[in-house]
């Protein structure tokens, strides 16, 4: 089966190395204290970039390992700039001198996400295996903060943290970064060690969840659950809980992401240009649906695997062997993953799975297949009867069109409803611009789909 045109890569994340300095007892891969014999090289990694940005402009994620073992590593930071891709770098902090920091910043990186698993130097350092290296990540992230790098902090949840949450946040607001990014623990690589003992209850994520949203009401950060699409489902469940009791409730991108929105990211929104298709928004933090492995993100493994994403151990092929962009679109693994009509169990009955979809990672470690139900999900699905109204839910707006300045047909007004709320304000104003630009008084269904084919090839 050939995919579909209009799925694009949201987010490309390059394990550069397996060569690590800790020994984080939850990682996905098998740290190595050096870098290894097969490694993409730096050529490699130079032609993987230019293959990526032929048919797309993801963001590039240089993770590891520790991306700052490659001695290469600021040439491909270069590099991905010069070609136009937003380079990011995830790193565990505690190589970040005032030097290195420098080095970052002075190769294009657009952001830094910096690994923080507790609000107490005792709880990282003990998951990290490395005494004091939770004092070396607050090095790191000081050396960055006087460079004016856009910060954020990624956090694997586990029993050993999660009751340490609130102290995250407020490390996260004291440091003043940009974003909070939560994990929760899948079961791969050193993970599946500790599953038993350290995977949380599907009822303390639901608790996790709820008050993750309550938080994001009032803080003016992004805050994103990675790994735990059913976030989308708590989301959904409290704005129409907020709106039967008569509450005004928040929109559907929160306060904090959507004051992010536009820093740094593009995102794929199916319908976005109110044709049903897949298009690009863009948005730093703007969040689509839950689960995206597959449809908005891949992982390439540090000797050229592309996988789903970094946590679902099903490769769909290898860039040594095969371009990335054949990869992407003919991947029968992909394809798959991209039909929500072929989840089974309560995934594939739920109301919520066109915004949710459950962990495609967690049920492949549980079940061995990747399309059967998340694991950890304590939701019951009520079926057809409730789909209508998630589905209103997910497309209506504050208010129905967004202030127009120009003069729209009737046509072209109804397309422009069926734009998800959050990124139709945004989707007016650049089909307003093009049409400007060109001259064009009055806008129609033809004008919007020459924007959108001028904005596909942006």
């Amino acid at each position: 089966m050939i995919v579909e045109k209009e799925y694009l890569p949201r987010l490309v994340f390059w394990e550069t190395t397996k060569g690590c300095n800790l020994r984080c007892i939850h990682c996905r891969a098998t740290a190595l204290d050096h870098m290894s014999p097969d490694d993409l090289s730096t050529r490699e990694g130079f032609d993987l970039l230019d293959q990526i940005r032929s048919f797309s402009r993801p963001i590039i994620v240089l993770s590891g390992g520790e991306p700052l073992y490659r001695k290469d590593i600021f040439d491909i930071a270069s590099y991905g700039t010069e070609k136009g891709l937003r380079m990011v770098l995830a790193t565990n902090g505690t190589m970040v001198t005032k030097e290195i920091a420098k080095k970052i910043v002075d190769s294009g990186i657009k952001r830094v996400s910096i690994s923080i698993d507790g609000g107490k130097a005792g709880t990282h350092d003990d998951f990290r295996k490395i005494p004091g290296s939770f004092d070396e990540a607050m090095r790191g992230f000081s050396n960055l903060k006087e460079l004016g790098m856009s910060l954020q902090i990624n956090t694997t949840i586990a029993k050993h943290n999660y009751k340490e949450l609130p102290e995250i946040l407020d490390l996260a607001l004291r440091l003043g970064v940009d974003a909070l990014h939560t994990f929760l623990l899948v079961p791969v690589g050193c993970g599946v060690d500790i599953a038993e003992d350290q995977m949380v209850p599907a009822d303390e994520y639901e608790a996790i969840l709820n008050w993750f949203y309550d938080r994001s009401k009032d803080v003016m950060i992004d805050l994103k659950a990675t790994c735990a699409p059913h976030y989308f489902r708590v989301r959904a469940q409290r704005i129409l809980e907020e709106k039967k009791g008569g509450i005004k409730p928040q929109p559907f991108v929160a306060p904090g992401t959507r004051l992010k929105a536009g820093h740094v990211d593009t995102i794929t929104c199916e319908g976005i240009m109110g044709d049903g298709k897949a298009h690009n928004a863009s948005g730093l933090s703007a969040m689509t649906k839950g689960c995206l492995a597959g449809t908005g993100i891949c992982f390439i493994s540090n000797k050229g695997d592309v996988y789903p994403c970094g946590y679902l151990p099903v490769t769909a092929g290898n860039v040594r062997t095969t371009p990335f962009e054949a990869i992407w679109r003919d991947s029968k693994l992909f394809a798959n993953l991209r039909d929500p009509g072929l989840l089974t169990g309560k995934c594939g009955i739920c109301e919520y799975k066109h915004i949710c979809e459950g962990c495609r990672a967690r049920a492949y470690a549980v079940t061995g297949d990747y399309l059967s139900e998340e694991p950890f999900c304590s939701f019951e699905p009520k079926g057809q009867a409730a789909l209508h109204e998630v589905h209103q839910l997910h497309q209506e707006a504050e208010e129905e069109l967004p202030g127009l300045r120009m003069t729209w047909s009737d046509e072209a007004k109804t397309q422009l409803k069926k734009v998800p709320f959050f990124v139709r304000k945004k989707v007016a104003g650049r089909i307003e611009e093009f049409a400007s630009s060109n001259h064009i008084d009055v806008i129609d269904p033809d004008v919007m789909s020459r924007a959108r084919a001028v904005g596909e090839r942006g």
